[in-house]
């Protein structure tokens, strides 16, 4: 379930999550004196705690707005790089001036080192032909990037040979049905996916893959399908596997080698695949599992990885609705049945909207008040998702998780029942137990039952619930945040808090840019950065970086 709410119920709570501090992205150009200005050929920033992120160099031109006197040039521009103990360590560097310019370069002629910060100082007492000086000194911060890429190149900024924390996520995997009736979302990517994982497998500077949830996908079918085509779930994660064997073999040569660590994290469109199903399928793989269709992975103490559909009223393991329908404690959400709504929608392309019945409000009673939240997501989801069918008819096919009956689009849709008050088939009382499924989930910081009904189909809310979550708690120690589920690859600097959050995109079909992943590479010996970067996979095996941010030890 995607983007299907418009509400403005939530404005100050997207602007409260996501008011960014951002530093400096492009040449500085700060005034030092009303007569003299001196601009950098890198990005600067004025604060160590967040420094700019550049790619690494060996040479800095400063330029200034006055001729400069050469003689006083000599001694007068240093470069230092800072230790995570805050200590300065001066890097020799010589410089080369011409009327206006002075170029700082590295002594030995090589490349500054990758995954370090560095303080720039060009002294006051610098002149100008005329006289004139800087009024103070000038000073900046900037950290130079780690060159990684997919090559047998081992990184130069690295203590251990191995080094990088590799995330991918919504690989969406699907059978044999998904391809010849092409309603998967993993379909023409899936030798793309192939061709990276080989890739990681032979690179030297990996030292983990993990992968934060929908691996398998048991809900992206259309209504009218089985999604288990008549099997156990078991014998269907099975069919999967057999279809995507490229796919899995990967997988295992990368954990069988045992050089990289693979983690497996669940997601919400394979929340009910087992320890046992992963463990059978890929023997030797790590699986990072906490509540009931749901599980976090630190691989360091300040790194969070989980999938993020925790925070999620659609897609939230749900085990208290619709218990006495399906005979167990099921976790299906309601973004079970939006998946085959949509995927029959999408299929279809009839690309027209119908409404639901206007629903009445009992402003009086809160919980009445998040039924007609509830109907407003729906009215919202089935005009953006149209279907052909007739919503009373009983078409949409189950025979997963206890559910064995057929379902209209109507079961799931509150209606009036009478002197105005909302009422369900399908998930029946799920505004009420939203608090209970939340402890239960081990949501560190609840969400009000209004607040998640009418954001959670809002991926920016969905990924804002990582600041919420995790870097505004005082007890969290946790500086980089990583969930999948949006598919949508963001990354946010929050240095206020010298924390970052990733967001892992995706690798199906449709999404643009499709095949991204996060690669987190932590400082190195006595580094005071650590770094994180967004990448795309390329058909030509080359990677495009998306975006890149820093945080400060």
């Amino acid at each position: 379930m995607r983007k299907y709410i418009k509400t403005t119920d939530i404005l100050l709570v997207l602007i409260s999550l996501f008011y960014l501090w951002g530093c400096s992205s492009g040449t500085d150009n700060r005034p030092v004196t009303d007569s003299m200005t001196v601009k950098t050929s890198i990005a600067i920033s004025d604060a160590e705690d967040n420094p700019a992120v550049v790619e690494s160099t060996g040479t800095i031109r400063l330029e200034f707005s006055k001729p400069l006197n050469t003689n006083t040039v000599n001694g007068s521009i240093e470069l230092y790089r800072v230790k995570a103990s805050g200590d300065l360590e001066i890097v020799p560097c010589r410089t080369e001036s011409t009327e206006n310019q002075v170029l700082l370069i590295k002594a030995d002629g090589r490349k500054f080192k990758e995954g370090e910060e560095y303080k720039l100082l060009v002294k006051k007492g610098i002149l100008s032909t005329d006289g004139l000086t800087l009024a103070s000194d000038f000073t900046g911060f900037f950290a130079t990037n780690h060159s990684f890429s997919l090559d047998n190149t081992p990184l130069t900024g690295l203590t251990d040979s191995r080094a990088a924390i590799v995330c991918i996520s919504d690989l969406h995997m699907g059978d044999d049905r998904s391809f010849t009736l092409r309603y998967g979302w993993l379909r023409n990517n899936r030798s793309l996916l192939t061709g990276f994982l080989n890739k990681i497998r032979l690179s030297p500077n990996v030292k983990e893959l993990v992968i934060a949830g929908d691996l398998f996908d048991e809900w992206v079918a259309p209504m009218d399908v089985e999604p288990l085509n008549g099997m156990t779930l078991s014998g269907f994660v099975d069919s999967i596997a057999a279809s995507n064997q490229d796919i899995i073999d990967a997988f295992n040569k990368i954990i069988q080698d045992g050089l990289i660590k693979v983690t497996y994290v669940p997601g919400n469109h394979d929340m009910l695949v087992t320890s046992e199903d992963i463990a059978r399928i890929f023997p030797g793989i790590s699986q990072a599992r906490d509540a009931r269709g749901l599980g976090t992975y630190a691989p360091r103490q300040e790194i969070i990885i989980e999938h993020g559909h925790r925070y999620d009223f659609y897609n939230a393991p749900d085990p208290y609705s619709n218990r006495d329908i399906a005979g167990t404690d099921s976790l299906l959400p309601p973004g079970f049945f939006v998946s085959k709504i949509a995927a029959t929608s999408d299929m279809e392309k009839i690309g027209s909207s119908i409404k639901t019945a206007a629903a009445t409000l009992d402003t009086a009673n809160q919980s009445q008040h998040n039924y007609f939240l509830y109907w407003v997501a729906w009215e919202a989801i089935l005009s953006q998702r149209p279907v052909k069918e007739s919503w009373n008819a009983k078409i949409i096919k189950t025979g997963i998780d206890g559910y064995s009956s057929l379902y209209a689009i109507n079961d799931l849709i509150p209606y009036d029942s009478g002197c105005g008050k909302l009422d369900v088939n399908l998930y029946k009382g799920i505004q009420d137990t939203w608090d209970e499924r939340q402890q239960t989930n081990l949501v560190p910081a609840p969400i009000p039952a209004a607040e998640a009904i009418a954001a959670g189909a809002l991926d920016i809310i969905l990924d804002a619930q990582a600041l919420q979550q995790y870097i505004l708690i005082p007890s969290s120690n946790k500086r980089i945040v990583v969930f999948g589920h949006t598919h949508q690859t963001i990354l946010v600097p929050y240095p206020a808090y010298k924390a970052v959050y990733v967001n892992t995109g995706t690798w199906i079909d449709s999404v643009k840019p499709p095949a991204t992943f996060a690669v987190i590479i932590p400082p190195q010996n006595d580094s005071a950065t650590g770094h994180i970067t967004t990448y795309q996979y390329l058909i030509d095996g080359n990677l495009k970086k998306l975006d890149e941010a820093v945080i400060t030890y």
